[in-house]
């Protein structure tokens, strides 16, 4: 059960930072402070789409709605039935969300460790009261992962999920990678083996250690169009740019395998109390491949620190925000309100 309910506002004025109505947060990683050259690294050979035209999109500015007030709500409620009683049907236009996994994982207000099968009726349960919440053209971006003991969870959730949702994309987000330098070839800045990323280590002779989780990108029709050169890549081979229409912007599809590195903290109990949690930048990905111009609402209905609301900071469009763990709770507006405070 939730603690005793609470709400709170951080409103940021014209989308210029200037804050008001709001009571430390992570820094802002970037794939360029890691310049390995993987912006550049193509191996494989870019093939041309029947409908190109639908790449024909420009990088975002970090704001959307310019001039306008941009909100974010914190709830201290348990989302399903905060969802019916708070948010508006139809109304949110993309969820980036990580629910509990049930791997036995310490949380502070949470049992992860109930039956599987009631574990999946609650999925089944919070995924109907999101979908509601959902515009026609909203997208649920679904973070979830397993372990080497147990790894059916994020498929046995994904079909669960298949008589309310179709699965639109799947998306593998890798938190830590190797790359020899011979399979590499002659590139130029790629000098050496390149080891980066975190993960936790596995001490076993069965399983090896477990570097990614998955992102199910759900919507309602499965035709959502998406804004795919928002998280773009540059062409390792320019003369892609002048061959392919599709290819003018300089940028490519990422594709579906995203990496992206937690931060490195001293310590985790004090930078991290949370024991399950993604980096904001996953979250902004998520929100800029739907697509900016198309997003006002964003939901989470399992807040944790809040880093889908750092991410809505940073973009600049309004969040929804829904936890039951009051030290979560406060940790998540304060980062935010941090966030806020920064720009």
């Amino acid at each position: 059960m939730p603690d005793a309910f609470r709400h709170e506002t951080i409103r940021i004025e014209g989308g210029s930072g200037a804050i008001s109505d709001a009571r430390i947060g992570e820094s802002n990683l970037r794939f360029g402070q890691l310049d390995f050259g993987f912006d550049k690294l193509d191996l494989g050979a870019d093939v041309k789409e029947a409908n190109p035209g639908s790449d024909e999109c420009n990088l975002r500015s970090a704001r959307s709605n310019p001039g306008s007030e941009v909100v974010l709500d914190f709830y201290l409620e348990d989302c399903i039935p905060g969802i019916r009683k708070l948010v508006e049907p139809g109304s949110v236009d993309v969820v980036v969300t990580s629910p509990p996994y049930n791997l036995g994982i310490e949380y502070g207000a949470y049992d992860d460790t109930v039956a599987r099968d009631e574990y999946l009726a609650w999925t089944v349960k919070w995924a109907g009261v999101v979908k509601d919440a959902m515009s026609d053209g909203g997208s649920l971006f679904l973070n979830i992962g397993s372990k080497p003991t147990d790894p059916w969870v994020p498929f046995e959730v994904a079909e669960v999920l298949r008589p309310i949702f179709r699965l639109q994309n799947v998306i593998h987000w890798v938190k830590s990678i190797a790359i020899a330098k011979e399979d590499v070839g002659d590139y130029g800045t790629i000098v050496s083996d390149v080891a980066i990323g975190h993960y936790k280590p596995i001490n076993s002779r069965r399983f090896v250690n477990d570097c990614h989780e998955y992102i199910f990108h759900f919507t309602k029709s499965g035709d959502v169009s998406l804004d795919r050169l928002a998280i773009g890549v540059p062409y390792q081979d320019e003369s892609n740019v002048k061959r392919w229409k599709a290819a003018k912007e300089g940028l490519r599809c990422r594709g579906n395998t995203w990496f992206i590195p937690y931060e490195t903290i001293q310590s985790r109990v004090k930078e991290r109390p949370h024991p399950a949690t993604f980096p904001p930048r996953l979250p902004e990905m998520c929100i800029q491949l739907h697509g900016l111009d198309k997003v006002n609402i964003v939901l989470d209905p399992f807040m944790g620190l809040g880093n889908t609301a750092i991410a809505c900071v940073r973009l600049g469009v309004g969040f929804t925000g829904f936890e039951i763990d009051g030290v979560y709770f406060d940790e998540a507006y304060r980062r935010a309100k941090s966030e806020a405070d920064a720009k």
